[in-house]
């Protein structure tokens, strides 16, 4: 699978934030007390555990921003599948600014790389199926765009990357609106001509009453199977059906199997494991 990574532009301010927190006001002072200024370094980022690439930028970036003139060789660009001991990617120059660099470039490679594969093995379980695998806004602060990259490197899709995306009515704004019917059609009366509409709905009367407003996506919020079921004999494909709560690696399966089109697990974001990778030096 080919991904095109995010643009230097939006991830340079993530990694140089990272690396002002990791210096602080003095730098490296370990570094910078035992290694020569001119002393040389090679290392490899090694996998250390089975899993997807993600992130593999972003720890590019950490160390061409230590030092412009340090080779850094990707083997295993975003999205790659690696097993243990594989090389993901290969760098070599000045020691003292690869060390400095090499915290935050683990650990925004590590996690990413996390992220991607807990997202691969929930695509995995339903890949015979049409139901997509989608994150969620529950993301790291900061991090949202290198977090919703991962997921698409793991194999899954992106719901909406901010409040601006697209209108979506949850449970405290339709009580705040005084129901279903009005949030629906202040939605419809506010929205332009491109701008999606998803309504929340926590059971199928409120279903029955959103569905003449024609939503473009119905959120079904920890519904059983028997209502998932339910809820997709009644719409007939008409809207899009997306499945919320209750989803984990044990009930994915069969929440897909109920025959909604879109799964949200906001776990791929907010839980994932670390993906262990070393920088080993070579």
């Amino acid at each position: 699978m080919y991904i095109t990574g995010l643009p230097d532009l939006l991830i340079e301010p993530i990694v140089r934030d990272a690396l002002r927190e990791d210096l602080g006001l003095a730098g490296d002072v370990t570094a910078d007390a035992v290694i020569p200024p001119r002393a040389r370094f090679k290392a490899e980022f090694r996998a250390r555990e089975a899993g997807t690439v993600a992130g593999i930028d972003c720890a590019r970036l950490a160390m061409s921003l230590m030092d412009a003139q340090i080779r850094f060789d990707i083997l295993k660009p975003d999205a790659s599948e690696v097993a243990p001991g594989d090389v993901i990617a290969r760098v070599e120059g000045n020691a003292r600014a690869i060390l400095a660099a090499e915290r935050v470039a683990l650990n925004l490679l590590s996690h990413l790389s996390g992220v991607a594969t807990l997202t691969r093995t929930y695509v995995r379980l339903v890949d015979d199926l049409p139901t997509r695998i989608a994150c969620t806004r529950k993301t790291f602060p900061m991090l949202r765009g290198p977090q919703k990259h991962a997921v698409r490197c793991g194999g899954g899709h992106n719901h909406r990357y901010g409040l601006n995306d697209a209108i979506l009515i949850k449970d405290n704004h339709v009580a705040i609106c005084g129901g279903v019917e009005k949030a629906m059609e202040m939605a419809k009366a506010a929205a332009g001509h491109t701008m999606k509409i998803e309504l929340e709905v926590d059971s199928i009367p409120q279903l029955k009453q959103a569905l003449p407003f024609r939503p473009d996506v119905v959120m079904l919020d920890n519904f059983s199977l028997e209502q998932l079921r339910e809820a997709v004999a009644l719409v007939k494909g008409e809207t899009i059906l997306e499945a919320s709560g209750g989803v984990n690696l044990d009930t994915v399966r069969a929440i897909a199997e109920s025959g909604v089109d879109v799964i949200s697990v906001g776990a791929l974001t907010h839980s994932a494991p670390v993906f262990d990778i070393g920088l080993d030096a070579v």
